[in-house]
């Protein structure tokens, strides 16, 4: 069926009061359409009266229109989200459309995004008015190329953003999502904590989610109403550590242009977040310790003290507790920094948190996306999910939801299957090949039952993948008569 999509222009309305054609009673006329879908931004009496007077003037033509809200006419997001269901709408009514976009009504944003939308998701033929004609409008150059830079600008900014998987700044237990026992205590034990005024070590590996208890913590604190000063020490040159945790005074160093606030200065009322705690220097660590001692700082060049009232949230990758018996690590601070310590666990010890993740990553980023003109909104197939569920992720959180982020990205299917996901996986480094298990050298350190069960694993994973998660089709694969047995080899084998 042949159908036109267009935007009621004000010159449209404009003929009708006035007895005239107006543009889409012009394309009415002229081309064959089975179909009128036309969206509007105008009053509703205005729209009405149109309706029925372009119902009357273009006889055998089914006007649809379709009232949306606009907060200006030049609202590109607005626009695309409106003309993106409108789209979808139609394409589902309808098995194979013939569309046609009419440029001419409108702003120049609304033409540009059937442009836009004309040449990548939707294919359809352009038209537009000219001296009284409808003609089809030729594309001479390649628009995407020359529009959607700016057009990406935005999504773009957020998809490098989300990435990072920063927690919001209001971030709270709310935002935690589990169902696993195991994280059940974790949060228990954190919302102990929150109410607490000593200082916190939150220990677990990278992509955890630890700013996001970090985070959480304070929201839940009597300091939420103040301020949340988040450092990542990993990230502050050596030579520079002291003035960004105690400020320093203008001509202190070179560079040092103007006076500046610390963190604990800047934090002074509420919580300071320490990230990564564990890469400061011993030489750092010692004034850090200071600091938590006598609850004042002195900023670099000067010698007057300055008392802060501050809580410590620290966190770190590492096991801080054995960094001081290998005196990596201060154990006057580590004890200091570890009045209330919560450990949180890696992805792969929260059994059945997995699939509600993933719920909960791809509803985000469907969100997320909905304004990217190169992306549609995705599911994944019962399939993908449950190889989702099966990696060991060894860079948790992070890694899934950076995994999911890379397969919708790429993918051009509205449902992700086995495939686009194995396409957005990393190589485990942790696991070993065949052929290096088979040449491990002998002695005190080999274990032939280790090194059989190794083998087991990589078979049944192998099975596993090839089944798509079935576990009776992965054990008549490798020869097992039921999955119970596979069941049970998996447990010993811990997989």
């Amino acid at each position: 069926m042949q159908i036109l999509c267009s935007w009621v222009g004000r010159a449209d309305l404009d003929a009708e009061a006035n007895g005239q054609v107006g543009p889409i009673l012009a394309a009415l006329r002229a081309r064959t359409f089975g179909e009128a879908h036309l969206l509007t931004n105008w009053p509703t009496h205005e729209v009405e009266r149109f309706k029925a007077w372009l119902g009357n003037k273009s006889s055998g033509v089914r006007i649809c229109m379709h009232p949306v809200y606009l907060s200006q006419p030049n609202a590109f997001s607005e626009i695309y989200n409106c003309v993106t269901a409108l789209l979808e709408e139609v394409s589902t009514a309808h098995a194979q459309p013939e569309l046609s976009f009419y440029l001419s009504p409108g702003t120049p944003v609304m033409a540009s995004v059937w442009l836009l939308l004309a040449t990548s998701r939707f294919p359809a033929q352009l038209i537009e008015s000219s001296v009284g004609t409808v003609k089809t409008v030729d594309t001479p150059f390649n628009l995407p190329a020359q529009i959607l830079p700016d057009l990406l600008r935005n999504p773009d900014r957020r998809l490098t953003a989300s990435s990072a998987e920063r927690p919001t700044e209001a971030s709270s237990f709310g935002e935690i999502s589990y169902q696993s026992e195991v994280m059940a205590g974790v949060v228990r034990l954190a919302r102990k904590a929150a109410p607490r005024n000593v200082p916190l070590l939150i220990e677990g590996e990278s992509g955890t989610g630890k700013e996001l208890f970090a985070r959480a913590v304070h929201q839940a604190s009597p300091r939420a109403n103040k301020k949340l000063v988040v450092v990542n020490c990993g990230a502050i040159p050596a030579n520079l550590v002291e003035s960004r945790l105690f400020g320093h005074l203008k001509g202190a160093f070179t560079g040092a242009t103007s006076d500046v606030l610390g963190c604990f200065e800047e934090a002074n009322g509420g919580t300071l977040f320490l990230d990564e705690v564990g890469e400061l220097s011993l030489s750092a660590q010692v004034a850090l310790l200071r600091v938590l001692q006598e609850g004042e700082v002195t900023r670099v060049g000067e010698n007057k003290t300055r008392k802060v009232d501050v809580r410590v949230i620290a966190a770190t990758n590492r096991d801080l507790f054995t960094e001081t018996v290998e005196l990596r690590f201060r154990e006057d601070l580590f004890y200091r920094l570890a009045v209330l310590r919560l450990r949180l666990p890696a992805l792969r010890e929260r059994t059945g948190d997995i699939d509600i993740l993933i719920n909960n990553i791809l509803n985000r980023i469907n969100k997320e996306m909905a304004d990217d003109p190169l992306y549609s909104k995705k599911s994944l197939s019962i399939n993908a999910r449950q190889l989702l569920v099966q990696q060991s992720w060894r860079g948790n959180i992070r890694e899934l939801q950076n995994t999911i982020r890379r397969a919708l990205v790429w993918s051009d299917s509205d449902e992700l299957d086995v495939p686009e996901i194995k396409a957005a996986l990393f190589p485990d480094p942790t696991k070993a090949r065949p052929d290096d298990l088979l040449n491990l050298p002998l002695g005190s350190s080999f274990s032939l039952d280790d090194t059989l069960d190794k083998i087991a694993g990589i078979y049944i994973q192998r099975a596993l993948e090839a089944a798509g998660g079935n576990k009776s089709w992965a054990a008549r694969m490798i020869g097992y008569a039921s999955y119970q047995r596979l069941d049970a080899q998996r447990q010993k084998i811990g997989l």
